[in-house]
């Protein structure tokens, strides 16, 4: 499925964007950035992936992604993006998602709200759905709203638009390796052979720093 449909599709919980042909320079399971994208720490390869809360592939690549950054190598540094593509509703979710990396919430909530949106459908898009949801999953619901308000927040959410489309993000999961290459399931042909690609590109950064 392509952006446009999954953003039309996006009540219905739209799966899977796929890659738009020609945004890239095409190597089979993995795709070349031309030009590269800078990193935020030049001393690290750095490894992005965006994806988004009512993406039920995103939650199905999630228990694998954890597993496989647990045996992260130290010169790696990993971040997730939450991906908006100008759309009101994945803003919504993009904004939960600083607020609980903000508040220090995210570890406890990031599975939760892949549930509550994908299962109960809840409207966690707005504020007051999230402010609704978040009484008794936090210590402090008004510090994490105080932060879902923030202008911290709101220039997170303006940078991760914008790395989005520096990027030419079109599909998520999507894994983003060192600003140079992208790949994904619909390019490596699983979830699994994307971290394996992954890996692979690591490993390729990695001696092209070397040089």
């Amino acid at each position: 499925m392509n952006r446009r449909d999954a953003l039309k599709q996006l009540a219905a919980l739209a799966a899977l964007a796929s890659p738009v042909a020609g945004a890239w320079a095409a190597e089979e399971t993995f795709q070349v950035l031309n030009p590269p994208q800078a990193t935020d720490d030049p001393s690290k390869i750095e490894v992005v992936e965006f994806f988004h809360y009512g993406c039920p592939h995103c939650r199905n690549f999630d228990p694998l992604l954890e597993s496989w950054l647990k045996k992260l190598p130290q010169d790696v540094a990993f971040r997730r993006i939450p991906a908006i593509w100008n759309n009101q509703q994945l803003a919504g979710l993009a904004r939960l998602y600083y607020a609980a990396e903000v508040s220090g919430d995210l570890h406890a909530l990031h599975g939760k709200v892949f549930a509550a949106v994908q299962d109960e459908k809840r409207p966690l898009h707005t504020e007051a759905g999230v402010s609704e949801w978040i009484q008794g999953k936090v210590v402090d619901p008004k510090k994490f709203m105080d932060a879902y308000k923030s202008f911290g927040v709101n220039s997170m959410l303006q940078r991760a638009d914008q790395r989005a489309r520096d990027m030419k993000i079109q599909g998520v999961p999507t894994l983003a390796i060192d600003g140079k290459f992208l790949t994904s399931a619909s390019m490596a042909g699983s979830h699994e052979a994307a971290l394996k690609k992954a890996d692979e590109l690591i490993a390729r950064a990695r001696r092209e720093r070397a040089k």
